[in-house]
């Protein structure tokens, strides 16, 4: 897949998604013809698996709600009374991975959650604007945003507000809440621009995964017990994604990850995320002690 192929599929993704109710959801119709299957057998899927579906991964839509999808694209539901769709949410979504299992899902799920993360990066930065626009409004500046960026006014503005760092100082992230984990932690690694060091006594190829996701010519370090990284596992790394530089390292309880000058402290190893609570936060201090230290 070329990178041209990757950002027209994302791009599409992007355009399924909708804000209801406040959340970022995809509708079933929209998921199922993504995953290659019916509408009826997705759904029927996650009737015989409510118990993982609870209300925050998948609503139905009221009347009004789908009055106003249908608004959205100029059409009306000429076929009198039907069943109203289903939103599923990021971790809806998420959770749908696990139901359908074939190779084709998988990379699906990995396309949908990528573009989950891209549109919430760009609407969480330009917050301050996307605050005055209504549910329409905020679809056609996301659309829209490379057309908007030809404008010089609009260019200044929104300059502006990527240069400010919306990033969480500090949090906690429950037992169950593996998706959101994961994308705060993929998050801070796309963010880094030229540098990240990680230190934590047990990596393993979830972790190196995560980090498949940096930019281009940023520098990887990890800090890790001896062994804790198979060496087939770091190679195949090393061979797609390019050099990465791993040393043994004894000396830390705590996880770390530094991101340039900054330092968050990460209350679970990286390949836990989620599994069960812990907390985070950005360390008011200078990454040059710590690295001058290690």
């Amino acid at each position: 897949m070329t990178e041209i192929q990757k950002v027209f599929e994302i791009e599409g993704i992007q355009a399924r998604i909708f804000t209801i109710r406040g959340k970022q959801v995809m509708m079933d119709r929209d998921l199922a013809e993504l995953y290659g299957v019916e509408t009826r057998a997705l759904n029927k899927a996650v009737g015989r698996n409510l118990n993982r579906f609870p209300d925050r991964f998948r609503f139905q839509l009221t009347s009004d709600e789908f009055k106003g999808l249908m608004f959205h694209f100029g059409t009306s539901n000429r076929g009198g009374t039907r069943k109203m769709p289903f939103a599923f949410t990021e971790q809806g979504v998420a959770m749908l991975s696990a139901l359908l299992r074939s190779e084709l899902a998988v990379n699906v799920s990995i396309q949908i959650m990528d573009a989950f993360v891209e549109m919430r990066m760009m609407i969480s930065q330009n917050a301050p604007i996307f605050q005055k626009l209504d549910f329409l409004e905020q679809k056609q500046m996301i659309m829209e945003r490379k057309q908007l960026k030809a404008d010089e006014n609009f260019e200044k503005i929104f300059d502006a507000l990527q240069s400010v760092n919306l990033k969480p100082k500090q949090g906690i992230f429950y037992d169950g809440q593996v998706f959101d984990a994961y994308t705060f932690v993929a998050d801070l690694i796309r963010s880094a621009e030229k540098s990240i060091v990680l230190i934590d006594n047990y990596v393993d190829d979830t972790v190196l995964r995560m980090f498949a996701k940096r930019r281009n010519g940023v520098s990887l370090c990890i800090y890790t017990k001896r062994d804790s990284i198979l060496a087939l596992d770091l190679a195949k790394y090393k061979a797609q994604y390019g050099a990465i530089d791993v040393k043994e390292f004894k000396n830390a309880h705590d996880r770390l990850i530094i991101d340039g000058r900054e330092v968050y402290h990460i209350g679970a190893s990286l390949k836990d995320l989620g599994n069960k609570w812990f907390g985070f936060s950005k360390m008011e201090m200078s990454a040059v002690d710590i690295l001058r230290r290690l």
